[in-house]
């Protein structure tokens, strides 16, 4: 099992940044991704927000081993011929340890704010599966002409390629059962999803269907869990987390409680070893839902203590 970690890039500095992933990397975690956003989910849009592609590229240069990626980027706000470019430069720059994670994009308040299309639920998740083959084609044809509903290549070439064979791990975030699942199961290395146990074996079992359906091996794409870390022995803190992590993240995240990786250091052994039997291999944590200082010792402790019987 691997472990990582993701940065929001809210109300962060560079500085803080990349001395959380220089410690990070130090402490052997395996990979860190950033966020990607442009301004709060908020009424007032207030506060900073560190630019996510660049912090990413800046990052890749300075923390040499773990795995770097997103997680996940926001499929409507930028071209996927030109996301697949980028990428491409980043792969190149961090010597083929790039984690592409992409999402159909969801955060309204962007769109709005920014000018940027916000087209209707089942759009969104066409584009993405389109911009899926788009960048596929982009990493491994000398040169690639597609003509879909929403997005063209002519004769496009894409130069230098990627370090990673046939292209950087590509990673779908999202749990819809009917339309994402069936994306993942298309173009997906990895697949990305808040929950805990329970929302990770019964999604699994759902790509698992898809899988079979389109001719896929499931063995095949990597499964990862998104969930708040807490190191406590009190059950009134681990229902305070879980009451805010629903808060946040209302229907992206599907059951509050079972997000939450707390409780005692067996208990999370517990829950370790239920993902572990829901075929996850990787788990990641984010700087969300709990102060950064008093995190970062929970994140310490879960490394050294925890972590080792697991990989």
């Amino acid at each position: 099992m691997r472990f990582g970690m993701f940065t929001s890039m809210g109300n962060q500095t560079w500085p803080g940044v990349l001395e959380l992933w220089q410690h990070a990397e130090a402490t052997r975690w395996d990979v860190a991704c950033v966020t990607d956003h442009f301004m709060p989910n908020t009424r007032e849009r207030e506060g900073h927000m560190l630019e996510g592609w660049s912090t990413l590229t800046a990052l890749a240069a300075l923390v040499p081993r773990m795995q770097v990626g997103t997680i996940v980027l926001g499929n409507t706000y930028r071209h996927p011929a030109v996301v697949a470019k980028m990428a491409a430069q980043v792969d190149i720059i961090s010597n083929g340890r790039l984690l592409l994670g992409l999402g159909a994009g969801w955060q309204e308040n962007e769109h709005e704010a920014y000018g940027i299309p916000f087209y209707t639920m089942r759009e969104r998740l066409e584009r993405l599966d389109e911009a899926c083959q788009v960048m596929r084609s982009l990493w491994t044809e000398d040169r690639s002409t597609f003509q879909g509903r929403y997005y063209t290549l002519a004769d496009a070439p894409l130069q230098p390629k990627p370090v990673q064979r046939p292209h950087p791990e590509l990673m779908i975030g999202g749990g819809g059962e009917k339309v994402t699942l069936l994306t993942v199961a298309r173009h997906a290395d990895h697949w990305n999803v808040w929950g805990g146990p329970k929302v990770l074996a019964h999604k699994g079992r759902i790509l698992d269907e898809h899988c079979g359906a389109v001719g896929r091996d499931p063995k095949s794409i990597r499964r990862s869990a998104n969930m708040a870390l807490l190191i406590t022995d009190k059950k009134a803190d681990v229902e305070a987390l879980a009451e805010t992590l629903g808060a946040r993240m209302g229907r992206h995240a599907a059951d509050a409680r079972d997000t939450c990786l707390a409780g005692t250091p067996e208990q999370i052994r517990e829950t370790l070893v239920a993902l572990r039997a829901a075929k996850v291999d990787t788990v990641f944590i984010p700087t969300l839902f709990r102060p950064l200082p008093e995190l970062r010792r929970d994140l310490d402790r879960f490394i050294a203590e925890i972590a080792p019987a697991f990989r």
